[in-house]
């Protein structure tokens, strides 16, 4: 039995505009997106551009838009679609470099503005920073995150505003401010308190549908709003 992939298609400088096109793919048990386009990659057609790392729905690598949703390709099981035609595309709203891949350049660089690494409490670390099973909590849904942008790309904010820092930054700012063992947290408030940031998010739940590690990107973003508040509140009364 053979699955049809209907796959975007676009080479920058070779092709006029972009197009599908349909391989026929023999179906295996369990065999997932990923195989399937490995195996036009090694089969039927060696010119196809995507990205694939761990195969473990750990690296974010393979995130794409599957028969319309946003799904990692290497943890989406063919069978589970229950359809005969699997139609993969590149992630939505990101600049495109070749076929399934998209730039994500720019989503890297907005990480890079919201200190994506712990900012110990202790100037010298001498020892293991402990966390109570409490305060370890807080952080365990947004920890999951692997930056696979799905969420970045389909919020509607970052549709329209270029500059908005995006669900997945923003809920990477959070998993450190949670943190009990770092100490940045007003630094990091004030990086997101902006126009730019978490007041630009109208919750509008894209993101937690598009979300595979099944995040609630607008819960951990209207904490953050809570807390710039207070922040605001309390930086007044000085």
């Amino acid at each position: 039995m053979n699955v049809t992939f209907r796959v975007f298609r676009f080479s920058p400088g070779v092709d006029k505009e972009p197009h599908f096109d349909t391989y026929s793919v023999p179906l295996k048990e369990s065999m997932t997106v990923l195989e399937g386009l490995l195996y036009i990659l090694d089969n039927l057609d060696p010119t196809l551009s995507f990205r694939f790392a761990c195969r473990e729905g750990v690296c974010g690598s393979c995130a794409m838009f599957i028969n319309g949703s946003y799904k990692l390709a290497c943890q989406t099981q063919i069978g589970e679609l229950k359809a005969n035609k699997i139609e993969v595309q590149p992630l939505p709203n990101f600049p495109l470099v070749k076929d399934l891949v998209v730039d994500l350049s720019a989503f890297y660089e907005k990480i890079e503005k919201v200190l994506p690494y712990l900012t110990a409490k202790n100037d010298v670390v001498e020892k293991e920073q402990l966390q109570s099973p409490v305060e370890r909590k807080r952080i365990d849904e947004v920890i999951d995150c692997i930056l696979c942008a799905a969420c970045q790309s389909a919020c509607p904010q970052g549709w329209t505003g270029k500059d908005f820092l995006g669900p997945a930054v923003l809920i990477k700012s959070y998993r450190f401010i949670a943190d009990s063992r770092d100490r940045a947290g007003d630094e990091r408030l004030k990086l997101v308190s902006g126009e730019d940031g978490v007041w630009r998010c109208h919750s509008a739940f894209n993101c937690v549908e598009a979300c595979p590690k099944h995040i609630n990107q607008t819960a951990a973003i209207g904490s953050l709003k809570r807390k710039a508040v207070v922040r605001k509140l309390l930086f007044w009364k000085r």
